[in-house]
């Protein structure tokens, strides 16, 4: 962490689109631990995120959008957790959804590689 304030404009952020998930584009916000990530992620409408596992407690926000997971349809202000190493998923974009996410630790791995 630095030693002032900062900022990220959400107009100006640089999102990265992520290449083993088709539809996925995240805007990292800030790194609260090791490995870990505070950001923005947009899936386009019908993207799926495979089920899969992290390593790390993980935090999601949705900002706007429908998303089913785990049988549930989440919309816009509905707040999940997931504790490490919990199998979780498919992720499913209904619409354009936008999420905020706080993942304490490392990504880890997707697909068969992920649990």
């Amino acid at each position: 962490m630095t030693s002032r304030q900062t900022f990220t404009d959400p107009v100006a952020g640089n999102w990265l689109r992520i290449d083993f998930l088709p539809g996925v584009e995240l805007m990292p916000l800030a790194q609260p631990v090791p490995e870990g990530s505070i950001h923005r992620a947009r899936l386009a409408a019908g993207t799926v995120i495979p089920l899969h596992t992290h390593p790390a407690d993980e935090f999601v926000f949705v900002l706007s959008g429908t998303v089913e997971t785990a049988g549930r349809r989440c919309v816009a202000g509905t707040f999940w957790t997931t504790p490490a190493g919990t199998r979780q998923g498919p992720h499913v974009a209904m619409s354009n959804v936008e999420l905020l996410t706080v993942r304490l630790g490392a990504m880890g791995q997707f697909g068969d590689a992920g649990g």
